[in-house]
């Protein structure tokens, strides 16, 4: 019997609009063998995120590209199997070491987790940075309100359904938002939103969203752009709050799409709007996850991912959060040795 193998997924080719096969690479090696001091993790999830589209264009931006030929990176957590003084063989890990098998590491790039409190793959949504980001954009950017009016875009995906949630348990009574299918819709009425948009099935989204918010919306959480973000603005309150945490419209896009047209209402209804990422709010993690627990514990957060298996279908995974196959947090499989 051959000896088992390391497989990871590389870069060979920068993308024109969506990515394709072609523009990745499965690849083999043997297993890496600790060096005095490192650890020796094997990964059980990693997550496929839309920001990881934009490290694959060979443009400035607030997170490196990716470089051709060389093993792509992401969140992912796993087991150590081999540790060292810091990490015991059996201990759970997360890092940005996804996009691999297993990996070799002196520890320093690695954060350890309870999976008493949590399944290991909530510390790559609810309990990591997917949970983290919705957290940080309402409490600290967004100074949400339990008053407040709270709308957001592809509310069925990652952030934007723990978005939803935390809203509500925070006290908010007002929390409609956007989906793409009907399931995904049922799902979040299922979570409490009280109106769901099935964008595909309107012809007039900015209605569809008056129709469901008629007292208009006081904190905007915007994960899409191009229509849904033009809707969002034709209803927002005076002195309202956007938040701009993703663009997933117009990532594949080979030229900047135009602008939304009714930009002129953050003028007319003197509008805060602001973008934000998560790497500014890693200070917020201890009291972030100490609120999370809490809310996962009470039955107000629910957990929902899709789960594709191995790691030869993770650029299927991730090319899938462009189309919606997603509901929740899309994570890759990638071993059954947790």
């Amino acid at each position: 019997m051959s000896a088992p193998k390391n497989r990871d997924v590389r870069l060979i080719r920068r993308p024109s609009g969506l990515p394709g096969p072609a523009d990745f690479e499965l690849a083999e090696s043997p297993i890496p063998s600790p060096l005095p001091g490192q650890v020796l993790v094997r990964n059980l999830f990693m997550s496929v995120d839309p920001y990881m589209r934009g490290r694959m264009s060979d443009r400035k931006s607030y997170a490196a590209p990716y470089q051709l030929g060389e093993t792509m990176t992401g969140g992912a957590v796993g087991r150590v199997v081999s540790g060292n003084d810091r990490f015991a063989a059996g201990d759970h890990v997360v890092s940005q070491n996804g996009w691999r098998e297993w990996f070799v590491s002196d520890g320093d790039d690695l954060r350890k987790v309870d999976v008493s409190l949590a399944p290991a793959e909530a510390y790559l949504g609810v309990l990591g940075m997917t949970g983290l980001t919705a957290y940080a954009g309402l409490t600290r950017i967004g100074g949400l309100k339990p008053e407040d009016r709270v709308f957001v875009s592809a509310a069925a995906g990652a952030v934007g359904s723990v978005a939803c949630q935390i809203a509500l348990a925070m006290g908010c009574e007002i929390v409609a938002g956007s989906a793409g299918t009907d399931e995904k819709c049922a799902w979040l009425k299922q979570l409490g939103v009280r109106d769901a948009i099935n964008y595909r099935e309107t012809d007039d989204l900015a209605a569809a969203v008056a129709e469901a918010m008629p007292s208009g919306i006081d904190l905007a959480f915007e994960n899409v752009g191009g229509a849904h973000l033009e809707a969002a603005l034709a209803n927002m309150r005076e002195q309202g709050r956007m938040l701009i945490c993703g663009l997933i419209d117009q990532y594949n896009s080979p030229a900047p799409p135009p602008g939304p047209r009714n930009l002129v209402l953050v003028l007319a209804r003197r509008l805060t709007v602001r973008g934000f990422l998560v790497l500014d709010h890693f200070d917020l993690m201890e009291r972030f996850q100490e609120d999370m627990s809490r809310w996962l514990a009470e039955g107000k957060i629910k957990t929902r991912q899709t789960v594709v298996g191995g790691i030869e279908n993770a650029t299927a995974a991730f090319t899938g959060l462009f189309h919606g196959n997603n509901i929740g947090k899309m994570l890759v499989k990638l071993s059954d040795d947790g």
